[in-house]
């Protein structure tokens, strides 16, 4: 595999070397993508823009690539502390089990170092978890830094377009936020279903019924997915006009920003009458949005809710017939809701997707301007501008100088 990503770089295989001629390549892949749609062979809403001022300039390389590393290795340590958490608990309640039971040989001493050694997982967890957090938010600011860098130095050809200082400042600070939350979820997600699949595969040979459907093997897991793919085709079904709908929003709330901005400084504009209007028309969306949010809540929590009971009800054969342990019923629950939660990542960040949505969207076309006007440079990671005064108008101006 060296061997191959040598030849395909030409360059050494020295390790020092290795990480950035993989981002080189991926850059060019970029690029290429880029130089297809300037010059009108592809679309030109490729989300290219949103990776190559972070990922493939010179300034951010290090910073991109070492960092989405140093994350991906932190939650992976997570997920295996979490393994270690769901291999204590099965041992665990078998202890309480024991101590329940007639005879009662179980010690305090016993008691106390289950205690210690969940201490010590939890404690190093905790250290992990909050220095994980710290530098993703780091990295998360550079890659808007970056996104800003890359804005500001293009401001001459973006700074007449509507809204173009909101783009810029608050959408910006909203991706990057976006991005940390919704992209550490779904590194979280897909790193604990590696890790949990296996463990929910060997604590459920044992089970071989489902409910409605009789026997089968893998009874457990087949249960998780089908459960969490139900849920997330019906939420995103009974959800599919949200990312619109927020769009739409943003769009009034704009309007009615700017009329008050450009009150500040004309004494003839932001009427009580106009302000009224386009107040109303914010009122209108949100109480749109609000009913449609209404009734994706009452299918996402009831959905949510019903899903503790899942394993109980696939367990009540085993239960009911005393076939398992007390430890041995908890590390089976606490693996299916680790192997749903990975499933169900679309289910438990909808609301958050659907505004990462609206942000893309706006981004997206703030950033044709630059597509429009401008050549990529290879050479630089910059933009090259051939424009005149006429670019810089708004579409209708431009056709009508034209």
């Amino acid at each position: 595999m060296i061997v191959a990503i040598q030849i395909c770089l030409r360059v050494p295989t020295s390790p020092t070397f290795l990480p950035l001629s993989i981002s080189f390549h991926i850059c060019r892949v970029f690029q290429r993508l880029k130089g297809k749609t300037l010059h009108g062979a592809g679309d030109p809403t490729t989300p290219c823009w949103m990776w190559q001022p972070f990922y493939c300039t010179s300034e951010w390389r290090l910073w991109s690539w070492c960092g989405i590393l140093l994350i991906g290795v932190g939650t992976w340590y997570q997920v295996h502390l979490q393994v270690l958490m769901n291999s204590w608990f099965g041992d665990f309640y078998d202890l309480l089990q024991k101590a329940l039971a007639k005879d009662r040989k179980v010690s305090r001493d016993e008691v106390s170092s289950f205690i210690m050694a969940f201490a010590r997982i939890a404690t190093v967890y905790v250290v992990v978890a909050v220095l994980l957090g710290f530098f993703t938010k780091h990295w998360t600011f550079r890659w808007r830094q970056a996104m800003n860098d890359h804005y500001t130095k293009n401001w001459q050809l973006l700074r007449r377009i509507e809204g173009a200082s909101q783009r810029v400042q608050e959408d910006t600070r909203r991706f990057a936020v976006m991005l940390e939350n919704i992209g550490a979820s779904m590194l979280q997600s897909v790193l604990t279903l590696v890790a949990f699949l296996p463990i929910l595969l060997e604590l459920s040979t044992d089970i071989h019924e489902l409910p409605l459907i009789g026997e089968t093997s893998n009874a457990m897991v087949k249960a998780t997915i089908l459960w969490a793919l139900l849920g997330t085709v019906g939420l995103a079904v009974v959800g599919i006009r949200l990312p619109g709908l927020e769009f739409d929003n943003q769009q009034v709330e704009a309007a009615f920003r700017k009329e008050l901005v450009y009150g500040e400084d004309d004494e003839h504009r932001a009427e009580s009458q106009v302000v009224r209007g386009l107040f109303e028309a914010v009122r209108r969306s949100y109480f749109r949005l609000y009913f449609n949010f209404m009734y994706f809540d009452v299918a996402k929590f009831s959905y949510l809710h019903f899903g503790y009971l899942v394993p109980y009800i696939i367990l009540a054969p085993n239960i009911s017939e005393g076939k398992i342990t007390l430890g041995h019923l908890q590390r089976l629950v606490l693996a299916f809701g680790s192997v749903e939660r990975s499933f169900q990542f679309l289910v438990r960040n909808w609301a958050q997707i659907v505004d990462l949505l609206s942000v893309y969207k706006r981004l997206r076309h703030f950033n044709q301007s630059l597509e429009e006007n401008g050549d990529w440079s290879r050479h630089s990671g910059q933009y090259i501008y051939h424009y005149d005064e006429t670019c810089l108008q708004r579409p209708a101006a431009r056709k009508k100088a034209e």
